[in-house]
């Protein structure tokens, strides 16, 4: 039997915002996440050395970034992508994250702003994404310094962005020492509408709803991201569905028992392993989606967080 949800957790469930599609509107999607950010203004941040915003090269010019460094000297160097299905979530709403990755990995972590929908539509934030990534490593010097210790993370739809960046960065011929991708994004044909596409992940059926993420939110979230249906079957949207795994960079994939996109995390967990790809997979046991988010209030989450963030920075550590 799995771990029941996390009592903690259940009651902050009520809490959360993101969980009413039919009212939902992209200004009040980054609005609510904003608000939530500024809600815990008064718990000081995870504490690190420097904190700077520059500008890093996007798909179509120069996009807002955030550095965080955690020490001095030579570090691995981690391009990092925040949450919110892609139309919400910004360097603020994922301060937080950020710093912990710096703090627990030693890496210049490098939170990027990409362009969002439904301003910008597919391909828009995988395009700037990758673009974000080759210009940090092309000047890695500035950064962590240490061109064998690269690594992408992110969460969520920054999950998607991370996976699908690092496709693109083996195709391009970067070598990566490490992906972070945290209950990602990784197979949205159907748009999450599609029964006969949902029942191949049970647990879109399963927590289709009560846990904070729906199914009916993540279809939101792929209507405003894709503006095709055959967008969806891309590789940039789906990585489960590229033609080969083989070559990625080794991988740490965390899942939550009660989340719709617990199954399709898990199934691009298990190919990554069938393509000869080093993967360590969390399931997050008792645990939701956007939990690497609320590990101040749950204990749970706060080590299960920390236990992926140990693993991948092991990976970093070995650099390639």
């Amino acid at each position: 039997m799995p771990a029941p949800l996390d009592p903690v957790i259940a009651q902050i469930i009520p809490l959360l915002p993101l969980r009413d599609p039919a009212t939902m509107t992209p200004q009040s999607a980054r609005d609510s996440l904003r608000a939530l950010a500024a809600a815990r203004a008064a718990v000081p941040p995870p504490p690190v050395d420097a904190v700077h915003d520059i500008k890093v090269k996007g798909g179509a010019g120069p996009l807002d970034a955030r550095v965080y460094r955690a020490g001095s000297g030579p570090a691995p160097t981690v391009v990092f992508f925040h949450g919110g299905g892609w139309v919400a979530g910004d360097l603020d709403t994922h301060d937080r994250q950020a710093r912990n990755l710096a703090i627990e990995t030693g890496a210049v972590v490098v939170s990027v702003d990409y362009r969002r929908p439904p301003e910008v539509r597919f391909p828009g934030a995988f395009e700037d994404a990758f673009a974000a990534a080759s210009d940090v490593f092309n000047r890695v010097a500035e950064f962590g310094g240490d061109a064998r210790r690269l690594g992408v993370a992110g969460d969520s739809a920054g999950g998607n962005l991370a996976a699908t960046t690092a496709i693109a960065c083996r195709d391009a011929g970067i070598k990566l020492a490490a992906q972070l991708l945290v209950y990602p994004v990784t197979d949205a044909v159907g748009f999450y509408a599609d029964a006969r596409e949902n029942a191949r992940f049970p647990s879109r059926a399963e927590n289709a709803e009560g846990y904070f993420l729906s199914r009916a939110v993540m279809e939101w979230f792929a209507g405003h991201y894709l503006a095709e249906v055959n967008h969806a079957t891309d590789w940039r949207v789906s990585p489960l569905r590229a033609t080969s795994l083989a070559g990625l960079a080794p991988a740490v994939v965390t899942t939550a028992w009660f989340d719709p996109l617990r199954d399709e995390g898990a199934a691009y967990a298990k190919a990554l392993e069938m393509a000869g790809v080093r993967v360590k997979h969390h399931e997050g046991a008792g645990l939701i989606h956007g939990y690497f988010g609320i590990g101040d209030a749950s204990e749970v989450a706060r080590m299960e967080a920390q236990r992926a963030r140990a693993d991948f920075s092991a990976l970093l550590a070995r650099g390639v």
